[in-house]
């Protein structure tokens, strides 16, 4: 039942991952590249896209 839950929260967090990378303003290939690799590498992805990803939109105050 352990690995469901984690499971669970990986898929969400990935799904959260994508959908900020296709809210960036990062370029289309790099978008395309980012997203790839947070499929293909659920984990390892993520925590690339944590430390390295391209970040969201950003408001200017």
């Amino acid at each position: 039942m352990e690995y469901g839950i984690i499971g669970l929260i990986i898929l969400i967090a990935d799904i959260y991952a994508i959908y900020q990378v296709f809210t960036s303003g990062a370029s289309t290939g790099a978008k395309v590249v980012w997203t790839v690799v947070i499929l293909v590498l659920p984990v390892l992805g993520l925590i690339a896209w944590l430390i390295a990803g391209p970040r969201g939109k950003s408001v200017n105050i």
